[in-house]
């Protein structure tokens, strides 16, 4: 809708420019365009043309003629317009030297920021060319995941274990998560089978599979790891003990050998939507995985930490194994899935 009538141009555009950048009411500079476009109305023609109470166009009035630009003299039945440039002009420098004084703080800032940069680079010793960096406290680790997340340009590689995450913490990875996916990059992650009995991991598992994300299951893990770019990875300290910190690497050779990791892990991975069906009374990747932990020698204990599942469930697929094979001990079940080919 045209706020002036006929009065020409289309006023929109301008209108917004003035209004934003001296900070100018809207409705003030319609009543301005009016008077210009409209000599000799009254506040009540101006009122009813614009849809506006008589009491807001006075106060408009006022306001442009505090501004300079209009007056309304006695003997005029209505107010008359003035020069723009006459009362705009002080305004405009007022604004120009508020503009000029905000580039030089900005200008101070940034100088602030890259001296900020440089200690930090100074404390880290050029932490682009180390190849090892260790993170000692939970709060640092945490924000460096953060940081390399946001960093990536092209791909997140990670490995999960540990079973069903907390349901606070998957709510609480979800916008960096939709931020990086946004962002172009690709999103590969490797869970525990065990996962897929807990609704709150598939729930975001089938959220973050829905912006494009890739999620897949395995029976279980070697390691808690997250890869950025193929160029920089993020392992704990110690695996038994994520409390105590992590370390970074970048460090080529390394990094070759953990990536090709991942991705024969990814390949043995199956789809949260689904695993393959293996034989009918044959195990299944969970139970295999199994086997081989106890077979390897791993307690009960250490095979329900690895597969992200609890000592009580270990124990239980141990008997549902034990009575499919028809052995009458574990000894014997390892012979007999041995025989099978099971392991």
């Amino acid at each position: 809708m045209r706020a002036l009538g006929d009065g020409g141009g289309e006023p929109g555009a301008e209108q917004g420019r003035l209004s934003t950048l001296l900070g100018l009411n809207d409705r003030l500079l319609e009543v301005y365009r009016t008077v210009v476009a409209r000599p000799g109305w009254g506040v009540p023609e101006i009122a009813r043309h614009l849809a506006m109470a008589q009491t807001e166009v006075r106060t408009c009035l006022d306001g442009l003629a505090e501004l300079s630009m209009l007056y309304a003299p006695e003997d005029s039945a209505g107010p008359v317009a003035l020069n723009p440039e006459i009362g705009l002009a002080a305004l405009l420098n007022r604004r120009e030297s508020e503009i000029r004084a905000q580039q030089a703080q900005l200008a101070d800032a940034r100088s602030e920021a890259a001296e900020l940069a440089a200690v930090y680079s100074a404390h880290w010793g050029q932490r682009g060319n180390l190849s090892l960096e260790r993170l000692d406290e939970v709060a640092s680790v945490r924000a460096r995941l953060a940081e390399l997340a946001g960093q990536a340009r092209q791909e997140l590689m990670s490995f999960m274990p540990g079973g069903a995450q907390s349901r606070e913490a998957l709510d609480a990875s979800r916008p960096l998560d939709e931020r990086t996916l946004a962002a172009g990059v690709r999103i590969r992650t490797l869970y525990l089978d065990s996962v897929r009995n807990d609704r709150a991991t598939t729930e975001y598992a089938h959220w973050l599979a829905g912006l494009g994300g890739e999620i897949r299951t395995i029976p279980s893990l070697p390691i808690r790891m997250l890869i950025v770019d193929r160029e920089t990875a993020l392992l704990p300290a110690d695996p038994k003990n994520t409390k105590v910190g992590a370390v970074m690497v970048r460090a080529p050779g390394v990094l070759a050998a953990l990536v090709h990791l991942f991705e024969v892990s990814w390949q043995q991975g199956q789809p949260l939507e689904g695993v393959r069906p293996g034989k009918q009374d044959g195990p299944t990747a969970q139970e295999l995985e199994l086997l081989r932990l106890l077979e390897a020698g791993s307690t009960d204990q250490v095979a329900a930490r690895q597969l992200g599942v609890s000592l009580r469930t270990v124990r239980r697929m141990m008997a549902d194994l034990t009575g499919r094979l028809g052995a009458r001990s574990r000894f014997e079940a390892g012979v007999l899935a041995g025989r099978a080919g099971w392991i």
